[in-house]
């Protein structure tokens, strides 16, 4: 694989971008794919969004405030991507999709493998146009299992792999209910990121394209079952699946005299500054919490302690005293403090930018940074077919 020349070079230095001028035609919708692409497009990628006439339909996720299809989360989904819409169904847009992958480097897409065949565009089909193709095919679940064919969204999954139990756990709420975040589709959009990353190098030392699978279902099964395999790790099964940290009901944020805090009592060293801190003998004398193991063992109880204790100060005070003892610790935000937090002030994580139709707009920064290049702010999400007259010149990459 030849990568060709980056565009900037100041002081005779080069200075592309990680991932600069590796060409990624992304037919992709709603979030997986397209958090994968946003991923790869902030690294530097070229990524072209192929879109239906009528638009991938998360465009319209959050209200537009000037122009159709501009909603919010396209607006961070879909930065720094140019958009072509093109109709498949049709002979005339089905060449000109496969006149574009002769250029790519990657095809990412999300459609299930029945209707990307029948449209002409499966893994065959593509790599005789284009052999060294890094082909990745984003699913709902993997091609090997029964599950293949259904469709897959994001409760979907947190259904299939009891996420959405977990809460029921914690609260004793009978219940089932999702977590409130995209996170399966995220989840499995970062893993399609590094297996795109993975294909390039492997791609770098062989000059071999390949296929490349990324289910939903597994991705996230693997993330949840880090810790919550638990006691099923062992055969026979040890003890109870369920990482009993996280589902103790009572380790929850802590109420304080104006709100509520986050105190992580991840160490027996630092169970035992709290305990001074608060400088309470019952606490202190009480025979469940007198040593290591009778701390772990009680956790339940001691939380509860702890949460009858820290409304006799602020959240300010708690944060200072805790931060001296060396506690860690956080005030509970709400949602809309995140946009005034000092610390991400301070890193610049939050932009005000211009969109030349849709008016100011806050952008959010790459969360990684790399010495070698420093991250640059990103175009602005395209609109619906924004680049559809530039089709010749894409073709006639070098």
């Amino acid at each position: 694989m030849m990568f060709r020349q980056p565009r900037h070079i100041r002081d005779g230095e080069m200075m592309a971008r990680m991932l600069e001028n590796i060409r990624i035609i992304d037919l992709t919708t709603i979030v997986f794919g397209p958090y994968a692409t946003e991923t790869l497009a902030d690294l530097g990628a070229d990524v072209i969004k192929i879109e239906a006439p009528s638009g991938d339909m998360f465009r319209n996720s959050g209200a537009s405030v000037k122009t159709g299809g501009m909603g919010a989360c396209h607006m961070t989904l879909n930065r720094g991507k140019k958009s072509l819409t093109l109709d498949l169904k049709t002979e005339r847009d089905k060449e000109k999709l496969r006149e574009l992958l002769r250029t790519a480097d990657v095809f990412i897409h999300n459609v299930r493998k029945r209707a990307i065949d029948r449209l002409g565009f499966g893994y065959d089909a593509v790599k005789a146009i284009n052999k060294d193709i890094i082909y990745t095919h984003c699913v709902g679940f993997g091609s090997g299992g029964r599950y293949r064919d259904l469709p897959a969204y994001d409760d979907v999954i947190q259904a299939a792999t009891g996420t959405a139990t977990l809460l029921s756990r914690v609260d004793g709420q009978a219940r089932p209910r999702y977590l409130p975040s995209l996170i399966a589709d995220k989840v499995a959009g970062l893993h399609g990121t590094y297996s795109v990353l993975a294909a390039l190098v492997h791609k770098l030392r062989t000059g071999e394209g390949q296929f490349v699978e990324v289910p939903m279902f597994e991705s996230f099964a693997h993330f949840m079952l880090q810790e919550h395999l638990f006691g099923a790790t062992f055969k026979p099964q040890a003890y109870q699946m369920g990482y009993t940290r996280q589902l103790d009901p009572e380790r929850q944020p802590f109420p304080t005299a104006d709100g509520h805090i986050s105190i992580v009592l991840y160490t027996d060293a630092i169970t035992e500054k709290l305990l001074v801190l608060f400088a309470d003998d019952r606490l202190t004398n009480d025979v469940r919490f007198a040593t290591k193991p009778d701390r772990m063992k009680n956790a339940t109880a001691l939380y509860a302690e702890i949460a009858h204790r820290t409304p006799a100060k602020t959240t300010a005070e708690w944060t200072q005293l805790f931060e001296v003892a060396g506690i860690p610790s956080m005030p509970m935000h709400d949602l809309e403090d995140v946009l005034d937090d000092p610390h991400l002030d301070d890193v610049n994580f939050f932009a005000i930018a211009q969109h030349p139709t849709e008016g100011r707009y806050v952008s959010m920064k790459a969360p990684v940074s790399f010495s070698a290049r420093p991250c640059t702010q990103l175009d602005p999400a395209p609109l619906l077919g924004e680049h559809d007259s530039h089709l010749e010149a894409l073709l006639k990459r070098s």
